[in-house]
């Protein structure tokens, strides 16, 4: 089993070959976050500090114990309006324009296999034994409920997110914030945290800065995740390398707009989220209706970031690319955009693809400029009717 529930202490295991991620029911049926590392057993809920910070709002069940308050906790989903000022995971707005929401944890559920998401893109179960642990949260008085999926794929040590927002409720609501993945890390040491940035023809450009008191934001609002800023986000010790180190990885699934946040707030701990970018984000939920959120896959590595790319290229090629021949030796090509850009014809890719045999090369790709007048990037997208002149032959 890869998901372990502990009845006496209240805490749920998540376990891969490799690592472990801890929750815990706490006290009011707050979820809280305990542990994400290398592989542990037992309760890591001694983690956990709980002393008078000052001016750190209590929920009323807390009563005259300021020791308990959701602005220091490590929640594993937090929401805006009960509490806790950090940056939140998930906002909702009532139909009487009021934001506001008190998640407590009602059940959960483990289930053999992968979760999937209706009509969005997420990992698959393939010849690996998946679990998924399923954790009901709910707001009674908002009429909100929202359940956190998580899939473990213990042998490429990734564990996936996502959520699922239900208005149970008679009256309209609007969610204007759902991130799905949130993860708050306890009186951490020195961190960076490492972006990959960049622009058209520089993408990917890796950028390392300190977790500092401000928060570290990237993301899009171009309509897809763009060429800007990749959603993919490693927070590491500041001594990690390419073979040495902790680092953690959080990977977005999704192609569309995106917002990817670490902060470092006042008690130490560190939060880091990553889900749909909520900038002008409404959508509205009526009686009954759900919103599912996009998949982020988190991956954890105390081998530096060697390590880290191999868990999550194995993860990608075994369970989200989806073609038949995934296992099979790609050919090695040669693309005739680099070779010659608009300026070609049919000699000219001849004489490309001669050269290239004679390195091994097995295939030419012929790129833009083959279709309608198109010898710059100002004409002809959309006339897909091959330029026979330019070419001298059809396709």
């Amino acid at each position: 089993m890869s998901i372990i529930f502990d009845k006496t202490n209240k805490t749920i295991t998540l376990n891969t070959d490799n690592t472990t991620y801890q929750m815990v029911i706490g006290k009011f049926d707050y979820l809280l976050h305990l542990y994400y590392g290398p592989k542990v057993s037992g309760d890591m809920s001694y983690l956990l500090q709980m002393y008078d910070r000052g001016f750190s709002g209590n929920p009323s069940d807390a009563g005259t114990d300021r020791t308990f308050s959701l602005d220091t906790l490590p929640l594993e989903f937090s929401a805006y309006g009960n509490g806790d000022y950090r940056d939140s995971s998930f906002s909702v707005k009532n139909v009487e324009g009021v934001y506001g929401c008190d998640l407590r944890y009602v059940n959960h559920e483990i289930i053999e296999g992968k979760y999937t998401i209706p009509g969005l893109p997420s990992a698959f179960e393939e010849n690996d034994e998946v679990e998924t642990l399923k954790v009901e949260l709910e707001d009674n008085a908002a009429k909100v409920s929202v359940t956190l999926l998580y899939g473990v794929f213990s042998k490429h040590d990734v564990i996936t997110r996502t959520v699922v927002i239900e208005n149970i409720g008679k009256d309209e609501i609007k969610v204007c914030r759902a991130f799905s993945a949130s993860l708050d890390i306890l009186n951490s040491d020195e961190l960076d945290v490492i972006t990959f940035n960049g622009r058209h023809g520089m993408e990917r450009c890796v950028e390392r800065v300190p977790v500092g008191k401000g928060a570290v934001t990237i993301g899009s609002r171009r309509g897809t995740s763009s060429h800007h800023h990749n959603p993919f986000v490693i927070l590491c010790d500041k001594t990690a390398g390419e073979n040495n180190g902790n680092c953690i990885g959080m990977l977005f699934l999704y192609s569309g707009n995106f917002r990817a946040e670490v902060f470092r707030e006042y008690t130490g701990s560190v939060r880091m989220m990553m889900g749909i970018q909520d900038d002008m984000f409404e959508y509205p939920l009526g009686k009954g209706e759900k919103f599912y959120a996009p998949e982020a896959a988190l991956c954890y590595s105390n081998r530096g970031f060697t390590e880290l790319s191999h868990r999550y290229h194995e993860f990608i090629n075994d369970n989200v690319i989806r073609v038949p021949e995934n296992d099979e030796v790609r050919p090695i090509l040669v693309n005739s955009w680099e070779a010659a850009f608009f300026d070609f014809d049919k000699n000219k890719l001849l004489k490309l693809a001669d050269n290239a045999k004679e390195l091994g090369v097995e295939m030419l790709v012929l790129d833009d400029g083959w279709f309608g007048n198109r010898n710059d990037d100002n004409t002809s997208l959309g006339d897909w009717n091959v330029n026979e002149s330019k070419l001298g032959c059809s396709m």
